[in-house]
């Protein structure tokens, strides 16, 4: 082989080489799958037992307001100018006693549409007569709620007597049952001048009460309220403004939802109920001793088990339809009637 013909041996092995397809580069795997977390969030956590009765509270009391509006204007429209004349000339009267102005208030018009349904329940002719109640006395009202006692007491007092209401601040918080019950009794008193305008209402701190009031009351009554001054811690101190106010020899007037015998307080005070002996103790370590006992308000058919306590029975019906005629049968709360006079040292 001659040299021209080595080179060019040379040159088609290079261009042969040349026209070889290049290797492709090495297969990669791919990425695993990204998994995407879900949107839906998760489920909300359920409420705590104090959270709940929160919820609840509020709600009742809305309810409870909006109760209040309606029976606020259905009360001021129920007050016509006849009413409020008639109104008047009750309070301008002067009795001979007590029992002919009870009687006279008990049958007047001004009262609020059912309250007279509860006299047969209530006796309160028998019961203020118990306490001793003259047109002259000095009263103060523990608890007024609605105002049932406070409708009787107002005429009976207003021209020779004084009648002081312990009340809840209408102008308190807006969250709390205790303004919405000083806003209910606010109105009463703004409804009839004629009736609530002598009436000296005193605003208290239900937490802390203190009346200011110095031996000017000849009777305090403590209507249906033990009970729930001992579940809020409070009575020690109630009874002890009461024997305050009170002069010497005054009268303490209890009615109270009996518990049956030898119950304990911390037992049946949530459902409304306290045993007799237990409260004539609670009263007399105030400074007071039991004078007289009376079963005026007594109901034997009471028989104090019911689901909702004593609210179950009328006028309260807290179980609404539920059992409604037992309890209507039933009537009203079995109730101690209890005079305590005040003992100084």
């Amino acid at each position: 082989m001659t040299s021209r013909q080595g080179i060019a041996l040379v040159l088609v092995l290079v261009g042969c080489s040349g026209d070889k397809a290049a290797a492709p580069p090495p297969q990669q795997n791919p990425p695993p799958p990204v998994t995407v977390a879900s949107a839906t969030p998760p489920p909300p956590k359920e409420p705590t037992p104090e959270e709940k009765k929160k919820a609840e509270d509020a709600k009742k009391l809305e309810e409870d307001r909006a109760k209040f509006e309606r029976d606020k204007q259905a009360e001021l429209a129920r007050w016509t100018p006849q009413m409020h004349t008639a109104a008047a000339a009750l309070t301008a009267k002067v009795f001979p006693n007590a029992d002919a102005a009870i009687k006279a208030v008990l049958a007047s018009p001004h009262r609020q549409p059912g309250h007279a349904d509860r006299d047969k329940y209530r006796h309160p002719l028998e019961t203020l007569r118990f306490f001793g109640l003259t047109p002259t006395m000095t009263v103060v009202e523990y608890a007024p709620g609605e105002g049932w006692y406070t409708e009787l007491l107002a005429p009976v007092l207003s021209k020779r007597g004084k009648l002081y209401d312990p009340m809840s601040d209408p102008n308190g918080p807006a969250d709390q049952q205790s303004t919405l019950g000083g806003q209910r009794f606010k109105a009463l008193l703004d409804s009839s001048p004629e009736i609530y305008g002598n009436v000296k209402p005193i605003v208290v701190d239900n937490k802390a009460p203190q009346l200011g009031l110095d031996k000017v009351a000849d009777v305090v009554l403590l209507v249906r309220e033990i009970h729930g001054y001992y579940n809020q811690g409070t009575l020690s101190q109630w009874l002890g403004e009461a024997w305050k106010a009170l002069k010497p020899g005054g009268v303490l007037g209890v009615v109270q939802h009996r518990a049956p015998v030898g119950s304990k307080p911390e037992d049946t005070a949530k459902n409304g109920y306290v045993a007799e002996a237990w409260v004539i103790q609670q009263v007399e370590a105030a400074g007071f001793k039991l004078s007289a006992k009376s079963e005026i308000n007594a109901n034997p058919h009471d028989t104090k088990d019911y689901p909702q306590g004593v609210w179950s029975l009328p006028p309260t019906y807290r179980e609404g339809d539920a059992n409604r005629a037992k309890y209507a049968a039933i009537g009203e709360s079995d109730r101690m009637t209890l005079k305590f006079v005040k003992v100084t040292k």
